[in-house]
């Protein structure tokens, strides 16, 4: 699967394109463009840089269609939409610590903790809401470091450049 991020003027509807393995293309809606990375990509970062499928980014490789995401051209497989609440029900746990994974590594990057200990008492705090905190320390500073990149990079584009990005089609599990 890959994923376009176009960087529009700020003030505009940003979206992403989806272009997974089956053939089938998505736009997928969300908020408006500044010039901070939007949220998806950050998601989208932090979900491979994890090795974590259970996420957004997981689900739609695995053929999850979400209310945000509109159909663009491709011939959808048999079964999509059975497919699709499939993978989001096997995921429905691992969806929310998804999002507070995000949560983590952003706040990871930004206090610029480098060490698994402090990594591991920020999962404390920004994962409270779950019954495992656990993370992998080294991971998770490595996906900070990522994103931290990947904003800078996107901070350099101009209006109609794009940030793109491939999903692993094999994930270890």
């Amino acid at each position: 699967m890959r994923v376009r991020f176009p960087r529009l003027a700020d003030g505009q509807r940003s979206f992403s394109v989806v272009e997974r393995s089956d053939g089938v293309r998505y736009r997928v809606h969300e908020g408006v463009a500044g010039p901070a990375l939007p949220h998806d990509a950050v998601h989208f970062v932090v979900e491979r840089e994890t090795e974590e499928d259970g996420g957004f980014w997981g689900a739609v490789a695995a053929g999850a269609v979400f209310s945000s995401m509109r159909h663009i051209d491709g011939r959808r497989p048999p079964h999509a939409k059975e497919r699709s609440e499939s993978a989001i029900r096997a995921r429905s746990e691992r969806l929310q610590r998804a999002e507070l994974m995000a949560d983590l590594v952003e706040y990871v990057a930004a206090e610029g903790i480098t060490s698994a200990g402090g990594v591991a008492k920020a999962a404390r705090e920004v994962l409270s809401t779950l019954p495992d905190t656990s993370v992998d320390g080294p991971k998770v500073i490595a996906a900070a470091a990522t994103l931290q990149a990947t904003a800078r990079r996107w901070a350099s584009l101009a209006p109609g450049d794009e940030l793109t990005f491939d999903w692993p089609e094999k994930r270890r599990r």
